[in-house]
């Protein structure tokens, strides 16, 4: 039976993902990740500072967003969002790879906030809003 791949993640995306949780700006931005199956590496796809609108997502893709949120009582924070959408349609191994690798992710950057989409149409600010609302 195959053993289960997981990516390792890339040590200068590493270092820039540590570097972008303590970011002075105050505008969203995004770093956009995938899998180099052939290093077995997650890596840098794209850099953005962006609005939420442009913030698209293809299947198999990694997000890591810094998300200007404004709260109901008038404070403002910065928190840095995981959003992931799993590939569809992919072989089983493809997506256990792709899963195993997302938590080395999550793990060593120490994210917090993970959020998976199912389908990336529905990827809104009033969707992300609604899962930061659960963290007071």
């Amino acid at each position: 039976s195959e053993s289960l791949v997981v990516c390792d993640v890339d040590e200068d995306l590493v270092k820039k993902l540590r570097a972008f949780r303590f970011r002075k700006e105050t505008n969203n931005a995004a770093i956009v990740m995938k899998i180099d199956k052939d290093k077995q590496l997650v890596i840098l796809d794209e850099e953005h500072e962006v609005g939420f609108l442009l913030l698209s997502l293809s299947p198999g893709t990694f997000v890591v967003y810094s998300y200007k949120y404004q709260h109901d009582d008038g404070r403002v924070s910065y928190p840095l969002c995981f959003i992931f959408s799993s590939p569809v349609g992919c072989r089983p191994e493809q997506q256990m790879m792709y899963a195993g690798s997302k938590n080395k992710l999550v793990q060593t950057v120490e994210l917090t906030k993970v959020f998976e989409i199912r389908n990336t149409e529905d990827l809104t600010e009033e969707w992300l809003r609604e899962k930061l609302g659960f963290f007071r």
